[in-house]
């Protein structure tokens, strides 16, 4: 009888068995590591399965991701690189997280943390207004997420500039690519939006340098992965006064350390992991979508490329 295997430490297996159940009742539904027989499991439900258990399902024909972001997959050395990795696309990430995104870039362009500081110490501590038009926004990452919450920035009249691999243009946004185009983003970037997939290329690069490139003064943001920022860095940079704030969902350990300094650093908002959560309904209908169409031989959702790791 062929079998689906789940594994995830964070998501619960008895909804996903429900559902599965009613849309695919021939589908044995089973655990990790409790499967009676490797050779019958087809697909692979999973969110950062062990290392060496993908290699250990020989007759695989998906591995079915519960999550966008599949680099914790990558990681495992013993990946079989034939199988078709299928990561979720949108299924509700897409409009939590501009709603996120657009709340941190407007945290820091009206100056909370200033309104912040000062009703703390009982001071009346009004600032000049700037004008969404004098205010630059740099997005690394032009994908789903991106390009939504760019074209939300620009209807609320802010200067974007996006920052991708292919340079795809995007209506009334800046967009620049490469080495060159990074620099030049990073000169202007006032407010500074980290949406990159985590690949090697991307592995640290919210770092010293790239912090010392940004205008004095400026933040960041980071939704995409805690492997992203260089911790260490950041805090320097806070500290010296070069950066005047970030705002951070994603950190290298999760959850975050009890004793790590971005819990009472006055210039780190934070918050854990909860930029963008999939909407379990749009979820559930796209990977059942995903087990119809690989059944009946059609082109899967959300496949990911190997080489490009998204």
């Amino acid at each position: 009888m062929p079998s689906l295997v789940f594994h995830s430490a964070i998501d619960a297996p008895e909804p996903w068995r429900l559902t599965l159940a009613k849309a695919y009742p021939h589908l044995q539904f089973c655990i990790w590591p409790d499967v009676n027989d490797v050779r019958d499991v087809h697909y692979a439900l999973v969110w950062k399965p062990p290392h060496g258990m993908l290699a250990s399902l020989p007759r695989l024909k998906a591995v079915l991701s519960l999550g966008a972001g599949v680099d914790a997959l990558f990681e495992d050395p013993d990946l079989p690189r034939h199988v078709p990795i299928l990561r979720l696309v949108d299924a509700g990430l897409r409009g939590q997280m501009t709603e996120y995104g657009l709340y941190a870039v407007l945290h820091f362009h009206r100056d909370m943390p200033h309104y912040q500081v000062a009703q703390r110490a009982g001071r009346w501590a009004p600032l000049a207004a700037v004008p969404a038009a004098d205010r630059t926004v740099g997005i690394l990452g032009l994908g789903v997420l991106g390009a939504d919450l760019a074209r939300q920035l620009v209807g609320l009249g802010f200067k974007v500039l996006g920052w991708s691999r292919n340079g795809r243009p995007l209506p009334d946004v800046e967009v620049l690519s490469g080495d060159a185009g990074l620099r030049a983003l990073l000169a202007r970037s006032e407010i500074l939006v980290n949406l990159l997939p985590l690949v090697p290329e991307t592995v640290g690069i919210l770092n010293a340098g790239t912090f010392a490139q940004l205008p004095a003064g400026a933040v960041v943001i980071n939704l995409a992965r805690g492997g992203h920022l260089v911790e260490k860095d950041l805090i320097a940079a806070l500290d010296s006064g070069r950066l005047r704030g970030a705002m951070l969902d994603v950190f290298e350990r999760e959850p975050l350390p009890t004793l790590h300094a971005f819990w009472q650093h006055p210039k780190v908002w934070f918050t854990p992991h909860i930029s963008a959560q999939a909407v379990t309904a749009l979820a559930e209908g796209q990977i059942i979508e995903n087990i119809r169409r690989i059944e009946a031989g059609e082109t899967p959702i959300g496949r990911v490329d190997p080489d490009r790791r998204y």
